[in-house]
């Protein structure tokens, strides 16, 4: 990895030495105890939006769903803003202390219009007025902001805080993944419990406390963390690369002297930017430039995995509505804590394939082992609904309104497991890999590319329902997803054409994964 010691400065802008980095790990401590309490307040608004939504704001059930799914896109397709404030005009310290005071104050806003009476439709089951939707956009898109800057900002930031050895970084990104598993956890187990049975008063109370917290924490690290200073506009430095290897096409000066400065791994891609040098750019732009490009065949074969991710908030929940939640008489299993079961497996098993892999396992074989699984995951999710639509016709429930499969909810933990194994490995790895393979200008922007496959992922979702759907419409087999009885629909054709989109991805990506 490319690293200039000059570009980091301690917290009173003196440059930091090489042998200074014996804070590191106690820096890095900071940054993921801070990742564990914002992910938990992301998590737990993301995870019962729809329920606040429906409950408190009177909205039907699929208008909260799509404002619910457009609020989760649009925040990770934020984080490119983030990441590019982070990388250009703002030490990653000031960014995440900036983003974060932004989602605290969107936070805020939605706590105070629910508080206050005035501000939501009430009990009496009025719709929202125009005013009350305008405050909760309002709310929700400033948090939306804020929590992209934070997902840009923060991990690069905790990676920052080592000498920029490959193990070192591999052992803060699993420390990393596993503080974002700990605080889901508790986001989709204690903070949905306290929305769901204290009032979702109580539940923004929380979030707000945990927020307050965590940027409470975060600038306490603020002696210890060595900074990277802004480097300026990565786009304008790009833009200025490919607009000069275009001007320069057809000069035919030698530039092997030149390449010969180039990192090998991109000496032999694009080799029409090096071009770019000939007249007012340096091989080291040129570099940069190569660097992000080849990024991106690998971040564009993770979209299909998030696709996939993106129907466990979804289609999975509304399966499990229809199943039966018993575990005991007395005791029901929440549809929404099925999340607890791929989150619990994440915390134990990040340690232990860190002990056990190690370093056996690069960032790019770790991508492509979630990616496979990807396609695993969606085979058995369709095996669990056929059984499942078999159980309801076994039963003579033709519609799901006349009463709950007579097959327990625990049976999609197989698939919520399955998935949770997948976006362990690929997230994980896509983290490591972009921090560790990008310019070191750019080191925020292009960590932001693991958040942005998300949100591609769940756009790219709402594109294959409603092509899916209009396929059936041509076939015997009607809707693939009916949306007021899935058990009329074809959930399970759904699921199978994800795993054959998976298996092809898949394919797909150890091909670029091998030019990489």
């Amino acid at each position: 990895m490319d690293v200039n010691m000059e570009e980091f400065v301690d917290w009173r802008g003196r440059r930091v030495e090489e042998e200074s980095q014996r804070n590191g790990t106690i820096a890095a401590t900071f940054v993921c105890v801070t990742e564990a309490l914002e992910n938990m307040v992301f998590s737990s608004n993301a995870t019962n939006l729809v329920t606040f939504l429906q409950s408190s704001m009177h909205y039907s059930g699929p208008a909260a769903a799509n404002m619910v799914t457009n609020y989760m896109a649009i925040t990770y397709l934020l984080s490119l803003f983030g990441g590019f404030v982070s990388d250009s005009f703002l030490t990653r310290f000031w960014s995440v202390m900036l983003f974060g005071t932004t989602e605290l104050v969107g936070l805020v806003l939605l706590m105070v219009q629910n508080d206050v009476n005035s501000l939501h439709p009430g009990n009496n089951g009025r719709k929202p007025s125009v005013g009350h939707t305008a405050m909760l956009y309002v709310g929700l898109y400033t948090m939306a902001v804020g929590a992209g800057g934070v997902k840009a900002a923060l991990p690069a930031h905790g990676a920052d805080q080592f000498e920029h050895n490959e193990l070192q970084v591999s052992t803060y990104f699993n420390s990393f993944f596993f503080s974002l598993c700990a605080g889901g956890l508790v986001a989709v187990t204690v903070v949905v419990w306290v929305q769901e049975n204290r009032g979702w008063e109580w539940g923004f109370a929380i979030a707000t406390a945990a927020l307050c917290l965590a940027l409470l924490l975060f600038s306490s690290g603020l002696p210890f963390y060595r900074h990277k200073r802004p480097g300026g506009s990565p786009f304008t430095r790009i833009f200025q690369v490919l607009v000069l290897a275009y001007q320069n096409r057809n000069c035919s000066f030698a530039l092997e002297e030149c390449r010969n400065d180039l990192d090998p791994k991109s000496r032999n891609h694009f080799r029409v930017l090096d071009k770019a040098a000939l007249r007012g750019c340096n091989m080291q732009q040129v570099e940069e430039t190569k660097k992000f490009l080849r990024l991106i065949p690998i971040f564009l074969c993770t979209i299909a995995l998030n696709c996939c991710l993106a129907q466990l908030q979804t289609l999975s929940v509304e399966q499990g509505k229809t199943m039966d939640t018993r575990i005991t008489h007395n005791f029901k299993f929440p549809v929404a804590s099925l999340y607890a079961i791929p989150i619990i497996f994440m915390l134990i098993a990040v340690p232990f394939f860190h002990r056990i892999l190690g370093s056996r396992l690069s960032p790019l074989q770790r991508i492509g082992v979630g990616l496979g699984l990807a396609s695993f995951s969606m085979a058995v999710a369709a095996i669990v609904e056929v059984k499942r639509k078999a159980a309801a016709k076994a039963a003579g429930i033709v519609d799901a309104s006349q009463g709950l499969v007579p097959m327990s909810v625990l049976w999609l933990g197989c698939q919520f497991l399955l998935l949770g194994i997948s976006d362990m490995f690929t997230l994980a790895g896509m983290l490591e890999f972009f921090y560790q393979e990008a310019p070191v200008h750019m080191r925020s922007l292009c960590t932001t590319m693991s958040w942005c496959s998300s949100a591609l992922g769940y756009f790219l979702s709402s594109v294959l329902v409603s092509l899916s759907n209009l396929i059936g419409s041509w076939l015997p087999t009607g809707e693939w997803i009916a949306s007021q009885n899935l058990n009329a629909g074809h959930l399970e054709l759904f699921y199978a054409m994800l795993a054959i989109l998976n298996l092809l991805n898949f394919f797909h990506y150890i091909f670029w994964a091998k030019w990489y």
